[in-house]
């Protein structure tokens, strides 16, 4: 049976939120439709390898699996077959849990709120702290799913109905992990800086990612880290652009290490690993403070790549203890309290392997301002670790719509030379956003593959030329994309005058005359 459409997926979750979208905005609700999505993706891949386990063939539909699973708990294979879904899955989802059974019970209207709460808790405590507090910003409680339980079990009923019919087995491998980013980048645009702030679009995603792998597509164990992982989009990003090969996958050849600070957001971090069908054993994420706790020293600590994308001039404790913290140590100042981005570039550079790639985005901010951040630039400069800037369109991000800039770092850049690249112009504008499409990101991508000159356009500045700039990376320094203004012909502006003067002359004229025959005497 072929796989079913990518957009007719997208549009049908998208639509199984109307109901949500009644009473609470996207910020609020995204936590309940990514949790249901979540859930009954793991439901229907476990319905249907139960039939595969059990009949050695693909069921009718889930109703069918779901009838077979039932069927299944009374027989001597139930022990084995919950110890297989266990090693496939990493958990159990027992028969009178799926999200099929709950759908029948809201039919025959035996459906309890309780009843989903405990098959959350089953998956959270099925294999030890692996999925431990995944379904904490589900409330099922809240007041936002309605003022009284009645109303709460109305509300989830309504959305678990629109969604029953939809079979996440029958679209392609990466559909629902994509409809997943879809749905995150939906709910960032539907509520703009709110929810926005976990999402970097996938544009700007694919750009860094392209980058940090370039020249290291088909290395096996390659490592990548975002110590501002939000949603997870950027990290994900990554096996897109790594090779397959006999012995591995691409997306079974990098391991991916995050941090988030918010709960929420580490949670949906960690189902879009799941959906994307990222093995256990790749995902390092964490719940912390990246500036406040350094990666734990129990994991590897550089990494082949580091992407990231911060929040802009955020404040942190910039306590004067930092400056023994390794990370800081050798920059002579700390950035300042009120403006992070440093502190965030210094703690991903820290952590990037010598051979490694760095690409984070910024406000232009740190490409000229002065003061700590002015030294901070200097240091980094002469150390040779700023390979690349490059300036991107305004209000491409849902979270601000202030011009940003991706910065490239190395830590193999003897010659300290930077390529400066001006693609602040190329972009398709869509109502109140701009958007960077294939041909916009590949224009960008060859001319930092081939480093060198492109007028109006890239500019390879050596490390002399940035020293009598005294270290300001303000990219129209380096690159001149301005149009030149329409050159002026006197001549020709002369003779419009000319023109002009004449046919001045000849209304006055004729206006004198109408005065005349109405007999006044004015004249012009």
């Amino acid at each position: 049976m072929p796989a079913l459409n990518q957009t007719d997926l997208n549009a049908r979750l998208w639509a199984a939120a109307d109901e949500l979208r009644k009473t609470m905005s996207a910020d609020v609700y995204k936590d309940y439709l990514l949790g249901l999505v979540f859930y009954k993706s793991l439901s229907d891949r476990i319905l249907y390898e139960v039939v595969n386990l059990l009949e050695n063939r693909l069921p009718k539909d889930l109703f069918e699996a779901q009838e077979i699973y039932q069927q299944a708990k009374n027989t001597s294979d139930w022990n084995d077959l919950i110890d297989e879904i266990q090693s496939e899955f990493g958990c159990v989802i027992q028969p009178e849990q799926t999200f099929t059974s709950f759908y029948q019970h809201i039919n025959d209207r035996t459906f309890m709120l309780s009843d989903l709460r405990q098959a959350f808790r089953d998956v959270e405590q099925s294999q030890g702290h692996a999925y431990e507090g995944l379904f904490d910003d589900f409330d099922i409680d809240s007041k936002d799913l309605g003022k009284t339980p009645a109303k709460r079990n109305e509300l989830l009923s309504s959305v678990i109905t629109a969604m029953a019919d939809i079979d996440f087995t029958k679209y392609e491998e990466d559909a629902l992990g994509d409809a997943y980013e879809y749905l995150i980048s939906q709910f960032a645009s539907a509520s703009g800086k709110k929810a926005g702030e976990f999402y970097t679009p996938q544009a700007v995603s694919k750009l860094i990612a392209r980058i940090v792998t370039h020249g290291n597509e088909d290395k096996k164990g390659f490592t990548t880290y975002d110590p501002t992982m939000g949603s997870g989009s950027l990290l994900l990003q990554v096996r897109n652009f790594m090779k397959d090969t006999a012995e591995f996958k691409a997306s079974q050849r990098v391991h991916y290490f995050g941090q988030e600070l918010k709960n929420q957001t580490y949670n949906l971090a960690r189902m879009n690993m799941m959906l994307h069908k990222v093995p256990a054993q790749f995902q390092h994420l964490r719940n912390g403070d990246t500036l406040d706790t350094d990666w734990p020293t129990d994991e590897p600590t550089n990494f082949d790549a580091v992407v990231m994308n911060p929040p802009y001039s955020q404040k942190y404790d910039a306590r004067p203890s930092l400056l023994t913290d390794p990370r800081f140590s050798s920059y002579q100042k700390l950035p300042p309290a009120s403006k992070a981005d440093f502190a965030f570039l210094l703690h991903g550079y820290y952590h990037l392997k010598d051979t490694g790639t760095m690409g984070i985005v910024l406000p232009h901010g740190v490409l000229f301002r002065g003061s700590s951040e002015g030294t901070i630039r200097e240091h980094l400069l002469r150390d040779g670790s700023i390979y690349a800037v490059i300036g991107l369109p305004p209000n491409i991000f849902f979270s601000t719509s202030i011009p940003t800039c991706v910065v490239i770092l190395k830590k193999n850049n003897t010659d300290r030379s930077v390529l400066f690249i001006d693609a602040s112009k190329g972009f398709r504008k869509e109502k109140a956003r701009n958007y960077l499409d294939d041909a916009h990101l590949e224009k960008i991508f060859d001319a930092y593959a081939k480093r060198e000159d492109v007028e109006k356009y890239a500019h390879l500045a050596s490390f002399e030329e940035i020293e009598q700039n005294d270290f300001n990376l303000n990219i129209p320094r380096y690159v001149d994309s301005s149009e030149p203004e329409e050159e002026i012909q006197l001549n020709d502006v002369f003779s419009e005058l000319k023109k002009i003067r004449s046919e001045e002359e000849q209304l006055t004229m004729e206006i004198n005359k109408a005065l005349h025959e109405l007999g006044l005497s004015m004249q012009l």
